[in-house]
């Protein structure tokens, strides 16, 4: 069923997932679990778990429309599959609200899906023409308010931090001179003339569309949010399993993982150890001692995986740390003005 499922989104043109049979083997799904795909896209994580266990699947979305496309995959699993629109960040809340108070995995597959992608009317493509919007759900805040509106050092923040782009000044400063930008071909093509091509081939506006697609959803303040989540609803032995496409994303998870574990670094030998982890018992046992990356087939077949990387943990037995997240007492600038 995952084989006609996964070749009927290819000829519809949906999103393709990356590394999906590596971070099902990580979740391990088994017989009476309960997981979560807590972005559900497409619908193949979801399709994928509830091929491996007769287990059941939450979906959670922000997007409406991957909700509406998903109804046809609650009719292949009746009874299995459940479809909740909300933001990842809030899972515990939604799944609490349907009396659901552990699970025993979440699968996070982070970024854009190729369902946004590839309508143009989204505004998050910079290869074809459409308004500057970028929103995944329901929020106010649109890629136009911010191009249009936000002062220079904002917006040159925002370029630099989220997109690590190193002439975010200057894209800041282009941006500001060419007022107003609606269209997201118009914006590419001002990118374009002052950031040059890098030896990689990879487009000069692709960082700043990250940039601006990131802040528009709050990505990296709901990733935060939902590891800790996470933490706080797996039952012991449950299992974290993230897919990054970016590093800014990934060193946040890297590190989460890491001091949970009990494996980050110290600031200094010379320095008493005064963070959490001397005050907590440990809560995650790492699994990936390295980040997985696709396989020179799969980014053959789906060119978007080259910049995927894949991190799994296991939850030990003991509670959940404080609410507050590491990378916000690390003054980690993951919010900008």
């Amino acid at each position: 069923m995952l084989r006609f499922f996964m070749t009927l989104s290819r000829k519809k043109g949906v999103h393709a997932p990356v590394l999906l049979r590596e971070s099902v083997s990580f979740l391990a799904p088994h017989g009476d679990g309960l997981y979560v795909d807590a972005t559900f896209g497409g619908g193949s994580y979801s399709v994928a778990i509830l091929g491996a266990a007769n287990c059941r699947v939450v979906g959670i979305d922000r997007d409406p429309a991957a909700l509406v496309d998903g109804l046809i995959v609650t009719r292949q699993f009746p009874g299995r599959l459940t479809l909740i629109e909300g933001c990842f960040s809030n899972i515990a809340a939604l799944l609490a609200a349907r009396g659901l108070q552990t699970v025993d995995g979440v699968a996070l597959d982070l970024g854009v899906s190729a369902l946004q992608l590839d309508t143009p009317e989204r505004g998050f493509s910079f290869l074809a023409d459409g308004p500057l919007d970028m929103r995944m759900g329901r929020s106010e805040l649109t890629a136009a308010e911010i191009v249009n509106t936000y002062a220079e050092p904002q917006l040159a923040c925002i370029i630099r931090v989220l997109g690590e782009e190193r002439l975010a000044r200057r894209v800041a400063r282009t941006i500001i001179a060419a007022r107003p930008i609606t269209r997201t071909i118009a914006l590419a093509a001002l990118i374009r003339r002052v950031v040059p091509r890098t030896s990689n081939g990879v487009d000069p506006a692709t960082r700043t569309f990250q940039a601006l697609r990131l802040c528009v959803n709050n990505e990296i303040e709901e990733l935060n949010r939902v590891l800790i989540a996470s933490e706080q609803i797996l039952a012991p032995g449950g299992r974290l399993v993230v897919v990054a496409f970016h590093s800014l994303e990934d060193r946040i998870i890297k590190r989460f993982f890491r001091e949970r574990a009990g494996n980050s670094p110290r600031v200094s030998r010379h320095r008493p150890e005064t963070s959490c982890r001397r005050r907590h018992k440990y809560t995650f046992n790492i699994l990936t001692t390295k980040i997985i990356r696709p396989s020179k087939e799969e980014i053959l077949t789906n060119p978007r995986a080259r910049s995927a990387r894949l991190r799994a943990a296991e939850r030990t037995t003991a509670p959940p740390w404080p609410s507050e997240s590491p990378d916000r007492r690390r003054g980690l600038p993951w919010s900008v003005p």
